[in-house]
């Protein structure tokens, strides 16, 4: 009888989207050190000033439509994977931007939320919004106008879909961090709650080693852009007798 092959989490962060030419936050040279983020990602900063908050996000989304940003071969290379394998493979990102979805993976979930949607503060829907948002619009559901928000998790929220995150993590046999710098909770305890599960394989690929390296399995460092095509092509060749281990 054939191995089932495993079921796959892989979590990204700053660091793949880094390569297709977006700001990360936390490098020295990050956004975080050019605004302060008690002011534009917190919900007392939006209280505080909700024309500010918007033109922060209004200038990150023009940023992501602008012709050089692109799907980079780390997320072609992980949505290759979703198609290919025999497993389910739930990429889980801390990104808010759609670079996953462009590159073409469907089974994803934003914990940190999308910037091209909006919700409001009075009936709670997430809204597709692609263009500049400000204190004047209304929402299109309910009518409310200065209700709409950025559909981003703020520093003091609870991320989104952690029940179906906890989930999975419990459920796979392979746990891939990719490009995330190990210092940002929840996302950063992940690997020690499958470690503790007892029942995956994990590994990071990252340009360097995390704040929690040392509870992978396994480690490989340098560009995403090179090390995720090569590791979903070493695991799509030999998904017929893969079972969780080093590869």
């Amino acid at each position: 009888m054939p191995t089932i092959p495993p079921n796959i989490v892989v979590l990204t962060g700053a660091g793949i989207s880094k390569e297709s030419g977006l700001d990360t936050f936390r490098d020295a040279d990050g956004i975080w050190s050019q605004v302060r983020l008690e002011d534009v990602a917190t919900p007392e900063g939006f209280r505080r000033d909700p024309a500010m908050v918007h033109q922060f996000y209004n200038a990150r989304r023009r940023r992501l439509a602008q012709g050089d940003i692109e799907p980079n071969p780390a997320h072609l290379a992980l949505a290759r994977l979703e198609r290919e394998w025999r497993g389910e493979v739930l990429i889980v990102t801390q990104n808010i931007d759609d670079l996953h979805e462009r590159a073409g993976s469907d089974n994803l979930i934003h914990m940190h939320g999308e910037l091209l949607k909006v919700r409001c503060r009075q009936c709670r829907k997430p809204l597709v919004w692609v263009g500049d948002l400000d204190t004047g619009h209304a929402c299109p559901d309910c009518g409310r106008t200065g209700s709409l928000r950025p559909h981003v998790v703020w520093f003091g929220e609870m991320p989104l879909a952690m029940d179906r995150i906890n989930a999975a993590l419990r459920h796979c046999g392979l746990f891939v961090s990719v490009g995330t710098s190990g210092n940002v909770y929840p996302a950063a305890g992940f690997v020690a709650a499958v470690r503790q599960a007892g029942r995956a394989h994990t590994i990071e690929l990252n340009l360097e080693p995390s704040e929690g390296a040392s509870l992978f399995h396994e480690a490989r460092y340098g560009k995403a852009s090179d090390l995720v095509p090569a590791f979903v092509e070493e695991m799509l060749s030999r998904s017929g007798n893969l079972t969780p281990g080093p590869i």
